[in-house]
């Protein structure tokens, strides 16, 4: 029993052991045909991107492969920047040459599987776009503009003219533009090759357009009109080159200066013309002056001397001078020359008991301090007790038109004419003679009462020389 039991298990194993490599034997077999039915074919894909669109050279060319199932890669680039690469991604290529190019890929497996593709396309020359813009003869308005276009590798061309005529034009030489107004004015020129635009943007500025315009200031001296008068011109022509000037009767008669100082010798209706030109028009202008004959004299109105409390206090002056036709105050002569004061007065107050009119180198018989460069003049305070052969009553003083009174007048000073005076007499005439040799008469017309800030209100002739 024992030794069938042996044999039985022994037949069993055998059995179980055949079954064993049947089974092994099977699923070889079964691995291989799967093995054979399921190879891995190479399908080939790839693109290009041309890096912001940019055809024209140089190119940035950027390579996307979506090939699957290989594991080789042979690229060829020929005309890029490198022409052969076996990476399954090459990266980007550079061309930098005008033309037609293949980029190609051929991959291939370990099963023997391989596939091929080609991608054409063309690069364009660089697009380079430049222009001048020259302005003809100067860039007052109307400035006339040549545009000259040295663009390159551009088929289109788009141009705008702000303020120009024309405003626009699609001409790859688009001539002159003519700009009639002043001001800034920009050009663009957007110009493109079909697939690519490019744009340069460059700025005219067109000056004011021609204007003849003037005026003139008369010389402070001769601000009265009386002959001769001397003019200085002042310019507000716009847009000019020359300036052509004539004046009737005046010296010079002609000038070509911007600003030019004429004097006038005759009295009457006199013409100032001007002309100018920019070097494309011309313009002229005309006015006119009423010159006066000359009378020799100067009247001035309403001249305030206040008396030593009003000019201490810097309220009301009492240093005249002739020449610049003011009244200064102890504060405003350090800032003159006391060569310039002709006369000055000295009242002691508002009663208007004390006044005087003094020479300004001879301030000793007063409150104020002497006076650095002070000239003589001449003063009859009093002709009522001057004992004077020539004097001048209020109603001559009012009928002068010219100097002939006052050319006669001798200044004499004496004790009785240096006398002070009081406001007893209203007007009372004071006469005088300047360091220079003018002779003068001072109106006095009110005395005005106002505490310390009191004064004598005058009206002045003197002789202009």
């Amino acid at each position: 029993m024992k030794s069938e039991k042996l044999l039985l298990t022994s037949m069993l194993n055998s059995k179980k052991i055949a079954l064993y490599y049947c089974n092994l034997i099977a699923i070889l077999l079964l691995y291989t045909g799967c093995t054979q039915e399921q190879a891995v074919p190479v399908v080939i894909d790839f693109e290009i991107a041309i890096i912001n669109e940019d055809y024209s050279i140089p190119v940035t060319v950027k390579v996307l492969n979506k090939t699957v199932g290989a594991d080789a890669y042979s690229w060829s680039f020929v005309g890029a920047d490198r022409e052969s690469s076996t990476d399954r991604n090459p990266g980007a290529l550079v061309y930098n040459n005008k033309g037609e190019y293949t980029i190609r890929l051929d991959a291939s497996n370990k099963d023997g599987s391989a596939d091929s593709k080609e991608i054409t396309f063309s690069i364009d020359a660089a697009v380079e776009v430049a222009f001048d813009a020259e302005i003809q003869t100067n860039n007052f308005a109307p400035a006339s503009v040549v545009i000259t276009n040295n663009t390159k590798g551009a088929t289109t061309y788009n141009w705008t003219f702000a303020g120009g005529t024309p405003e626009t034009s699609t001409e790859e030489q688009p001539g002159t533009v003519v700009f009639n107004e002043p001001g800034d004015h920009l050009i663009t020129l957007v110009v493109g090759n079909g697939k690519e635009t490019h744009q340069l943007e460059k700025t005219i500025t067109v000056a004011d357009g021609l204007l003849a315009n003037f005026d003139w200031e008369v010389t402070f001296q001769d601000d009265d009109l009386q002959i001769p008068v001397t003019l200085t011109m002042q310019n507000n022509s716009t847009g000019v080159l020359t300036y052509n000037w004539t004046f009737t009767n005046a010296t010079p008669s002609t000038s070509t200066e911007e600003n030019p100082t004429v004097t006038f010798n005759v009295e009457g209706t006199q013409t100032l013309t001007l002309t100018v030109s920019n070097g494309k028009e011309s313009k002229s202008i005309s006015k006119t002056i009423e010159l006066l004959a000359d009378t020799n004299i100067r009247t001035l109105t309403d001249i305030k001397f206040g008396i030593n409390t009003a000019h201490n206090n810097n309220t009301i002056g009492a240093f005249y001078s002739a020449t610049t036709r003011e009244i200064y105050t102890k504060e405003e002569l350090g800032a003159i020359d006391g060569s310039l004061i002709d006369i000055v007065f000295f009242g002691l107050g508002e009663d208007f008991t004390f006044n005087k009119f003094v020479s300004p180198d001879d301030l000793s018989t007063t409150t104020f301090p002497a006076l650095a460069n002070a000239q003589n003049t001449r003063i009859i305070n009093s002709q009522e007790q001057c004992g004077c052969s020539t004097l001048l009553t209020v109603v001559e003083f009012d009928a002068m038109v010219d100097d002939s009174v006052l050319s006669s007048l001798s200044v004499t000073e004496t004790n009785g004419g240096s006398q002070h005076f009081t406001d007893a007499t209203v007007p009372r005439i004071v006469l005088f003679t300047t360091a220079d040799g003018r002779n003068g008469a001072i109106k006095i017309k009110e005395y005005v009462k106002d505490g310390q800030n009191s004064y004598v209100l005058t009206d002045i002739k003197i002789q202009k020389k």
